[in-house]
């Protein structure tokens, strides 16, 4: 059988009996990765600004999402099976109110000196925030919405930059 694109020899992670492995990174310079996610929580004016006004039954939400946020990029390789646990230098997750949605966008930069890059520590931080913004939230709007949560950028790394389209 000829090797595609998508047969298990090309795919990082599985080996060639088509199990799923770790990769082994080792043998890969540890440089500085740095990756930059984005998601948005969208809901009623009305309940962005109880929110806003700080007026919310479960106490601080923006701030309770934002240490859920950190703390879920901390745990990124204990929740998803194949990625590698990193020593993350940095975690900053910045929760911001828009009108215009209205709701939230949510937004996530990680970063580590390692062999591979914090794409799913970023994504795993804005998820997590996410979800823990509706769980705070959810008493005033159970409609609340969470979308497009994407990876923005991407530095470092044997694949060099990525950016997303606008």
């Amino acid at each position: 059988m000829a090797q595609t694109e998508n047969s298990p020899a090309a795919l990082s992670h599985l080996n060639a009996a088509g199990e799923a492995h770790m990769v082994d990174v080792s043998h890969k310079p540890s440089t500085v990765r740095v990756a930059i996610a984005e998601g948005l929580v969208l809901m009623a004016a009305s309940t962005l600004t109880q929110i806003e006004q700080g007026d919310s039954p479960k106490g601080d939400v923006l701030g309770t999402a934002r240490l859920a946020g950190i703390m879920a990029a901390k745990q990124t390789s204990a929740l998803i099976p194949l990625c590698h646990p990193l020593p993350l230098s940095k975690v900053e997750v910045v929760i911001t109110p828009e009108s215009s949605l209205p709701g939230y966008r949510i937004q996530a930069t990680v970063r580590t000196k390692a062999e591979t890059g914090v794409e799913m520590e970023a994504l795993t931080a804005v998820s997590i925030a996410a979800l823990t913004l509706y769980d705070m939230a959810k008493a005033i709007e159970k409609s609340i919405t969470i979308q497009s949560v994407r990876l923005l950028r991407k530095t470092g790394g044997k694949s060099g930059e990525y950016q997303a389209a606008p």
